[in-house]
């Protein structure tokens, strides 16, 4: 009974998420009013690189929870990944990366697969996919690391009709994790 009663919690959260016009708080007490829209424009969710990224996982975590997936989190944040997913055949080790703006030389969203400490790349050791969120566009790269084999960022075009990324394959590609 009680599973049932955290499910249909998470249900809620997920609809607040995926656009309608409700409010969501978050943990440190910032309340963004008009759901993922707001994510998208709110300027004090822009204001630091760390709480972009906090606000990505949030949303990554609703995304994750409403594909079926069970998702966890480390504790801290001394590992290379963010969240470990449960697919029901297997555990990924997930680091999820975001851009909230296009890059200004013709347009694209770079993904970096580094760490915050410089520039180190991760590996596949470390990490098993890198799930990319492109917040204006409201798109989804879900790239497993070995994508990264010898890059250590890419560039995204979810929306250019011309100028295609060889990468847009990983464009909602949450088949492979789920096991589809």
């Amino acid at each position: 009974m009680q599973q049932t009663k955290e499910m249909e919690e998470k249900a809620i959260l997920v609809g607040e998420m995926e656009g309608s016009a409700e409010d969501i708080s978050l943990d440190d007490g910032v309340t963004l009013h008009g759901g993922l829209e707001a994510i998208r424009t709110d300027q004090r969710v822009k204001n630091t690189r760390k709480r972009r990224g906090e606000v990505a996982e949030s949303v990554f975590l609703a995304k994750a929870i409403s594909l079926g997936l069970g998702v966890a989190k480390p504790w801290g944040d001394s590992e290379r990944y963010d969240f470990i997913v449960d697919s029901g055949k297997r555990l990924w080790r997930v680091q999820v990366k975001s851009a909230f703006e296009e890059m200004k030389d013709g347009g694209g969203y770079m993904i970096r697969a580094t760490g915050s400490e410089g520039n180190v790349a991760y590996t596949p050791e470390e990490v098993d996919v890198v799930v990319a969120y492109i917040v204006p566009e409201d798109a989804w790269y879900v790239i497993p690391i070995e994508a990264f084999k010898d890059v250590k960022g890419m560039k995204l075009f979810p929306r250019a009709k011309k100028r295609r990324s060889k990468h847009e394959k990983y464009r909602e590609a949450w088949g492979w994790i789920r096991g589809d």
